[in-house]
């Protein structure tokens, strides 16, 4: 193998890929970047053995194809510290992979490419394509939510519910869901549900913008895989069934009120700094045109600010997580959110006035 490239031109996909490598591996090989070069196209491949990312770029000679895996971590830091513009020479001598670019000469070690994983090609059984765009904002809308390392670990993952003319993203950690929809022009008979792992959710954003440029998927009966411009995704599904998420959604609420999102957010922000560091619980006082926020601590400190809310009804009092309540101002997109409570032991149902494309739901607390 040896082959000639721009910087600019390795470095985009070697971060992306390097990105899924982890740095504690149990086997060596995994920390390694796979590097396949035939004809003037170089692909380079990552693998945790759960998520696998492939990216293809264009080198700007090849002198012998061939394949090598090295070192992950330390060609991107190597890339990165070059110059811009730089011409970087790769070749494999005697066994180990060298770096040549202007007076700089870099001599890595490689391992055997048959040692190197591969996620294994599951016949797809569904075909489809989505604008880059809308997948996106599905994460982006969602993500938050995810368990990161819940005994139930189906939790840690994010449900995609696709079926004909939709497509849903649905994430719980058990103490707040995100649900968004979204209309697309998809046939999917019969409809589809999926669990992608978190660590899949988060390498596959990466990889997306807010485009039109379809996103092609392959769902297989254990893998999904993405095809979006020069990367290929692949990661497995978590085995297990997401929790009937619809029957979470609070029903009846009749205390709604309508509130500035960006000026909430801040209100909770600033309050939060004197709630308890473990339990972060804030109470909502909700009264005709006004909610009070406060929150106190464990060395009886206190905080209370009050925000003018559109709202005429009975008064409330309720306790939240603030980290919840201002991860789903974040999400949102809208100028205002509006909140629907029933009572202090009912969950909080916080969407779009009027509803929209996503909704949350957020436990209370006991305070």
């Amino acid at each position: 193998m040896k082959f000639s490239i721009s910087r600019e031109a390795l470095l985009r996909p070697l971060t992306l890929v390097a990105g899924v490598v982890e740095r504690r591996q149990t086997l060596p090989v995994l920390s390694n970047v796979l590097i396949q070069v035939d004809q003037d196209q170089v692909a380079l491949t990552g693998t945790d053995l759960e998520v696998e990312l492939i990216g293809r770029t264009v080198a700007s000679q090849v002198d012998e194809p061939g394949a090598a895996t090295v070192p992950a971590r330390k060609l991107m830091d190597i890339c990165k510290s070059l110059p811009d513009q730089a011409e970087i020479q790769l070749s494999l001598e005697e066994g180990r992979a060298v770096l040549r670019s202007g007076r700089s000469r870099f001599t890595l070690s490689t391992l055997p490419v048959a040692e190197f994983p591969n996620i294994e090609d599951s016949q797809g059984s569904v075909e489809l394509a989505l604008p880059r765009g809308v997948l996106k904002q599905l994460i982006d809308a969602t993500s938050f939510a995810m368990a990161q390392q819940d005994v139930r670990y189906y939790l840690n993952g994010m449900l995609l519910e696709l079926r004909s003319g939709l497509v849903r993203a649905v994430a719980t950690d058990g103490h707040r869901l995100a649900v968004c929809s979204r209309p697309v022009e998809i046939e999917v008979e019969p409809a589809q549900k999926l669990i992608v792992p978190r660590k899949g959710i988060l390498e596959l954003v990466r990889l997306l913008d807010d485009g039109e440029e379809p996103v092609s998927l392959t769902l297989g009966a254990s893998h999904i895989r993405a095809h979006t411009g020069d990367f290929t995704f692949t990661s497995k599904l978590v085995d297990g069934k997401f929790p009937d998420y619809e029957r979470v959604v609070p029903r009846g609420g009749d205390k709604v009120f309508i509130a500035e999102r960006a000026e909430l957010r801040q209100v909770l922000s600033r309050t939060a700094i004197l709630s308890n560091e473990k339990y972060r619980g804030v109470r909502l006082h909700l009264a005709e045109g006004n909610l009070k926020v406060m929150a106190n601590n464990p060395e009886q400190e206190e905080a209370e600010e009050s925000i003018a809310i559109e709202y005429s009804g009975p008064g409330l009092e309720i306790g939240f997580n603030v980290g919840y309540l201002i991860d789903v101002l974040n999400a949102l997109d809208e100028d205002r959110v509006q909140m629907t409570l029933a009572d202090p032991n009912s969950s909080a149902l916080m969407e779009e006035p009027g509803g929209g494309d996503a909704l949350y739901v957020v436990m209370p607390m006991r305070l």
